[in-house]
């Protein structure tokens, strides 16, 4: 990823209901701040579009020049019901007034009422449990630990293999990124353990092959036997698109974990919570996971996460043996039982499934305009991608994203930097709570960014 350039230059003026651009951009006062963090901070950090947040509403995001931008990143799929919701605020300053900041894993009441209201949640609540965590690294990781614990304890050491998935990302710690699928992200490990294996994800644009039989084929090249596998896990969909599994692919993948007693996970780390106009984006597939990773949406503002997982499975682990210092952290649960009356009392799922059959057509007819550069769209609700590639060529173009997201900055309209396996994919994710003038108003602004930077190729 390129780093951003943080010379101010004049941009047009903007005045709509939803945008103002009234300064130079990046704000030449903002540069102070972009400087002290680059003498103490890494480089790592300094890969967003030049914005210094200063406050968030709903759908917008503001800085204390007079800027304000419709947001189409919800900070990284995280503002599900919108930047600050009243009702999380008060939620927060209620716990806080009544003097409860952290508790590591002695009892809280609210830890009681949001692990009830996640395992409603679940495909059989009777026989799930809740586990919470801060964040979605942990909660793939003791996915991982714990279909390999089922392995161990039911089967034996030989039922050892996890399967993921090309491409797939599942968290930055080690064992999330041992079970993810770029290579590049490895580097740092060394010699990664021989029992994580990928298969290729079944996209059907960088990866054509979307039968399942590619599945088994990839085993069978590693000679690694169905019986020897503990668990499989997949992001619901890929957050490099996003891709989805074709839903045939899905089933066949659950079934094939049922007869060989293997650990079906599901990454919902990005995915859940009204993202793609279901609860869960892999009630999309008609199938049941053993384990739900969680995540980002699961409070629309402080880090926590969570793994909804089968009673049997989650219950290996005896009293203190399976904890983390902030699980159920009183100030992040305060806000999570908020997000979750407000997603179901507002029905958001719902409206993020309106929206995105506003936004899915109109991303189409974008990128029909520019074929040669713009190969590929997808998307479900309101989480969406264009893959910007060389001309006529499926290869990734991330300096050429990079330009479009610049201009939809200076126009109004606030991405996150570009994604994917190469930089190439420009992905929109507004706050569950847009409606259909704002979301009309940003689609034009992307248009009219796309047209500007790739008029002056």
């Amino acid at each position: 990823m390129a780093a951003y350039d943080l010379t101010p230059v004049d941009v047009p003026f903007v005045n709509t209901k939803h945008r103002t651009i009234k300064t130079r951009i990046p704000v030449p006062e903002s540069l102070p701040v972009f400087e002290a963090l680059r003498r103490s901070e890494p480089q790592s950090m300094m890969g967003q579009p030049p914005v210094v947040w200063h406050k968030a509403d709903d759908i917008t995001v503001s800085d204390r020049w007079g800027n304000r931008w419709i947001d189409w990143s919800s900070g990284v799929l995280i503002s599900n019901v919108g930047h600050g919701h009243p009702e999380i605020k008060a939620a927060l300053e209620a716990i806080i007034n009544q003097g409860l900041l952290a508790t590591y894993v002695f009892v809280h009441e609210q830890r009681a009422e949001l692990t009830a209201a996640l395992q409603a949640l679940a495909p059989d609540p009777d026989n799930y449990t809740v586990f919470l965590l801060s964040v979605g690294s942990e909660a793939t990781e003791n996915c991982i630990k714990l279909a390999k614990t089922y392995a161990l304890e039911k089967h034996g050491p030989q039922k050892r293999y996890f399967v993921t998935f090309q491409n797939a990302f599942h968290g930055r710690t080690m064992g999330s990124q041992q079970a993810g699928g770029m290579e590049k992200l490895k580097k740092w490990i060394g010699e990664c353990d021989p029992t994580f294996i990928q298969a290729p994800f079944p996209d059907g644009f960088k990866n054509e092959d979307v039968s399942f039989d590619l599945f088994l084929r990839t085993l069978s090249e590693h000679n690694i036997k169905p019986r020897d596998i503990a668990g499989v896990m997949t992001e619901s969909y890929q957050g490099v698109g996003p891709d989805f599994m074709p839903v045939e692919y899905a089933q066949k993948l659950e079934a094939f974990c049922r007869e060989h007693d293997i650990v079906m996970c599901f990454d919902e780390v990005q995915a859940g919570f009204g993202r793609t106009g279901k609860m869960f984006c892999f009630q999309h597939y008609g199938v049941t996971p053993d384990l739900i990773a969680c995540g980002k949406g699961i409070s629309s503002s402080l880090p926590l996460a969570a793994v909804i997982g089968r009673r049997d499975i989650q219950g290996l682990y005896a009293p203190g043996s399976m904890t983390s210092t902030h699980s159920g952290s009183p100030l992040a649960v305060a806000a999570a039982v908020a997000n979750l009356k407000i997603l179901q009392r507002d029905h958001l799922a719902d409206n993020a499934a309106a929206m995105g059959e506003i936004l899915m057509p109109e991303l189409q007819r974008i990128s029909d305009k520019y074929p040669d550069v713009l190969a590929c769209v997808h998307g479900k609700g309101l989480v969406a991608g264009i893959q910007v590639v060389r001309t006529g060529t499926k290869t990734p173009d991330p300096e050429l994203a990079q330009k479009i997201n610049l201009a939809c900055l200076q126009k109004g309209l606030l991405m996150f930097a570009p994604v994917g396996i190469g930089g190439e994919c420009l992905k929109i994710a507004p706050p569950l709570t847009i409606t259909e003038e704002p979301l009309r108003e940003s689609i034009q602004v992307f248009e009219e960014a796309i047209d500007q930077v790739l008029g002056q190729r």
